[in-house]
Formats: structure tokens, sequence, C-alpha cells
């Protein structure tokens, strides 16, 4: 869906209905939907570049606040829907009872991190509120991080952009390559602590859970 867009249909969009569209398409991106927010983010900086008939400060500032209310939407549905969900349908994806506990555990040691990081990239900006919800991230704790990866986010990839114009649309790939690569390395490392240490991560997971109760 992302590559759906191109620069005539930005400036179509932008032109009708200003920068409300980069807010409206980012905050419905962050709460879940796979629409195309950083696409019209990249855009609307490249627009502002070449053309001047929008403001770059105004462009990032809408994609931010975008990102930041869009989470907090997903935050919410997720810790409204997403534990009831994951408790009646987790098992046939092999999450049960435990391992729906070491997701909260976990969530709870890390979550800041996977909320920051998973701004940059597709998938994880759309589950990654919703799954901190789920999973319990304390509010304030997903707050300070979600402002503070959606503000990043909106002027890396707003005045990266703006600066490079053209040239960013050809490194951008590359970067996302390389971050995906990282990320599955990552993910990888975590997967093997996890299975050699999954009785303790268990244990401590029964601990925190219980002292919150």
């Amino acid at each position: 869906m992302t590559h759906l867009l191109d620069q005539a249909q930005i400036a179509s969009i932008l032109s009708t209905y200003g920068y409300w569209a980069i807010f409206v398409v980012v905050a419905l991106e962050s709460a879940g939907l796979p629409l195309p927010g950083e696409t019209l983010l990249v855009g609307a900086a490249i627009i502002a570049r070449l053309s001047g008939t929008t403001a770059i400060e105004n462009v990032v500032v809408a994609a931010a606040a975008g990102a930041i209310v869009g989470d907090n939407i997903g935050y919410w549905l997720g810790r409204e829907f997403g534990v009831k969900l994951l408790e009646r349908y987790g098992h046939y994806m092999g999450l049960g009872a435990e391992k729906l506990r070491l997701g909260q555990y976990l969530f709870y040691r890390w979550g800041g991190a996977i909320v920051f990081f998973g701004r940059f990239f597709a998938l994880l900006r759309i589950l990654a509120a919703s799954l901190a919800g789920a999973n319990h991230l304390p509010l304030g704790r997903f707050f300070i991080y979600n402002a503070t990866g959606g503000v990043v986010w909106a002027c890396v990839f707003g005045y990266g952009a703006y600066f490079l114009t053209a040239g960013f649309e050809r490194i951008k790939a590359p970067i996302a390559a390389a971050l995906a690569c990282g990320l599955a390395i990552g993910l990888f490392m975590m997967w093997r602590y996890y299975k050699r240490h999954e009785a303790r991560l268990m244990r401590d997971a029964d601990a925190m859970l219980s002292q919150r109760r």
C-alpha cells in the first residue's frame, strides 16, 4: 500500500486537505491501519523543498502529532481488547497462558525500546502500540517512549527527505534493508536468549505479575 502514492497524488492530497492529511493518515497508521503514513511524510517533505508551497516545520509537526495521537489510540485499543483476544485465540498461535505472562514481563522490561524503535519499521509501526497496550506496558513509560519515537521519526524522515530530496528516496531502501536485517538478527538473538533462560524468565514474570496484582 505504501507504494500506491506518487508525488502528484501526494501534492493533490496536500492541496486539498493540507497538513491535516498528514496528521490523519499517520495517526490511523499508528493506530493499526496499514496506511502509507511514512510515504506521505516523505513526499510532503520533498514537495516542501521543491515547491515551497508547504512549510517543512508544519509537515514534521503534523507527522509527529499524528504518530503520538495514533499510537495512544492503538495503545488503548490493545489495552481494552487485545488482552481478551490474546486470551481467547492466542493458543491457536502457540500463545498459552504462560507465554502471555512472559510477554507482559518482556514488555514491562523492554517495551519502551520496542515502542521507540518500532516507529522505524513498517510492521512494528502498525502493531507496537497495540502490543504495548495488550501487554500492559505502564502508560507513563509508553507515553514517554511513544512521544520521543514519534518526534525523532518525523524529524529524521521529514528533514532527511527535505534536505536530500530525491537522494533520500535512493538511500531510503538500503537503510530500511539494513534496519530490517538488524531487526532480524536482534530477534534471533532474543529468541536464543529466551530458549536458554526460559525457566528463569518465567519465574521473573510470575514474580513481577504477582507484585503488580
